[in-house]
């Protein structure tokens, strides 16, 4: 029983991760044009991507976001790990 609440628990994150994902990304989307965002895509996913191109924004909040999930128990490198998942 403790296992599937994890897992769901961990489907619910997630799905509000990529929910937030779409609601930071629509305002540039709409306002600047552009590729539509992926409602599959992670905000930890756009910023592995980004940070890969050398965007400073996202290389600072690589840094940020990565810390995080080492205090967490993850391995380093989350936010690259994590492209196209």
């Amino acid at each position: 029983m403790l296992l599937r609440l994890r897992a769901i628990a961990w489907a619910l994150a997630v799905s509000i991760d990529q929910l937030a994902h779409i609601i930071l990304a629509a305002p540039k989307y709409l306002i600047l044009g552009g590729p539509v965002p992926d409602p599959d895509e992670t905000i930890s996913s756009k910023v592995g991507r980004m940070a890969v191109r050398g965007r400073r924004w996202a290389l600072i909040a690589e840094r940020v976001i990565d810390w995080l999930f080492e205090r967490l128990g993850e391995a380093p490198g989350h936010c690259r790990r994590n492209i196209g998942r």
